[in-house]
């Protein structure tokens, strides 16, 4: 991609051959696993296209009878996801158990503080309302976002709150543990069973921070973190991905208002993300990758300086634990 080719031809950076790359992924995982000295894999299964991809992938390397998947619903759960879940495991051939951890997060606290942090902002917020955050649109937005908090009542009117930032912090936090409570059911099945916990994040989420410490980014392994989300699109498509879940749009599935993961925290739909940071990732020029994308060079350049913003703003979540003195590697 170079700014003189044709649309077809810079649309194509991305392109990979997805047959070689399922099997090298297959191999990479048995590997892995010996290494770990593990019988089997792991993983949530929520119909969204990575845990879908992911468990498909997990069959390939070791077989349906090695693999487990969990279904983890919670009040604010999408119907469809359990449905979808239950669809792939089915056509895996997979067992799979289902635990709701809604009455887990009710005794951690989770939706009271959650709802306690939303009625500093909405007084009256209380049963039967429903939620979500959302920030602001990026390509055509210069400056500091900041996020907001979308409401509706019980007769289903709608308003939009600017959140101040402890406010938007505390419900970040008590939501996470939603995330947190499902990586601790995975980690109890893969210990007795003796498995392996298989993370599903995609090249952007991984890049951008797009999971909680502890929670969804605690994984095993990650068989798809060095595919962009139009790769893992590319890989859905030669696995057999049921076409609802390969149309299906990428949500957060954790407000109770139905919430994608562009409005949550992207910006942008995955298509142009990928292509922004491949661009950035490769050197590329704004005048290339916005012809690309669909973008202006200065709307480039603004996704650019976003996502090296996201970059320092989330590298603790890819650190460890930090040491007061020098302790070796165990090898």
């Amino acid at each position: 991609m170079n700014g003189r080719g044709t649309q077809q031809a810079d649309a194509a950076f991305l392109d990979i051959d997805s047959a070689a790359e399922i099997d090298r992924i297959a191999v990479a995982m048995r590997s892995q696993l010996r290494a770990m000295k593990k019988r089997g894999l792991i993983l949530g299964l929520s119909g969204g296209i990575d845990s879908s991809v992911c468990a498909t992938l997990a069959v390939k390397a070791v077989g349906a009878k090695n693999v487990l998947a969990l279904l983890m619903p919670e009040q604010d759960s999408e119907s469809d996801s359990g449905r979808l879940g239950r669809l792939v495991a089915d056509r895996l051939g997979i067992e799979y158990v289902e635990e709701d951890i809604a009455p887990t997060l009710a005794a951690l606290g989770c939706y009271a503080r959650r709802d306690a942090f939303i009625r500093q902002v909405v007084p009256d917020y209380g049963p039967g309302w429903r939620s979500k955050v959302v920030i602001a649109e990026l390509a055509s937005h210069d400056g500091f976002r900041l996020s907001s908090l979308v409401v509706e009542d019980p007769d289903g009117n709608k308003e939009t709150h600017r959140l101040s930032l402890s406010a938007y912090l505390g419900i970040v936090a008590a939501t996470s543990m939603k995330q947190r409570t499902r990586k601790l059911i995975e980690y109890y099945h893969a210990d007795r069973l003796n498995f392996a916990v298989l993370g599903t994040p995609n090249r952007l989420e991984f890049d951008q921070g797009f999971f909680v410490k502890n929670g969804d980014g605690a994984a095993d392994l990650k068989p798809i973190a060095h595919l962009y989300k139009t790769q893992v699109y590319a890989l859905a498509a030669s696995l057999g991905i049921p076409d609802e879940i390969q149309r299906r749009p990428p949500t957060t599935d954790t407000y109770s208002l139905s919430q994608t993961q562009e409005e949550f925290y992207f910006s942008l739909p995955y298509a142009q993300m990928d292509i922004c940071l491949f661009g950035l990732n490769n050197g590329l020029s704004a005048d290339s990758v916005g012809f690309a994308a669909g973008l202006a060079p200065e709307q480039v350049e603004r996704v650019w300086r976003d996502i090296r913003s996201k970059r320092k703003t989330t590298a603790y979540l890819h650190s460890k634990a930090q040491l007061a003195g020098e302790v070796p590697e165990v090898s």
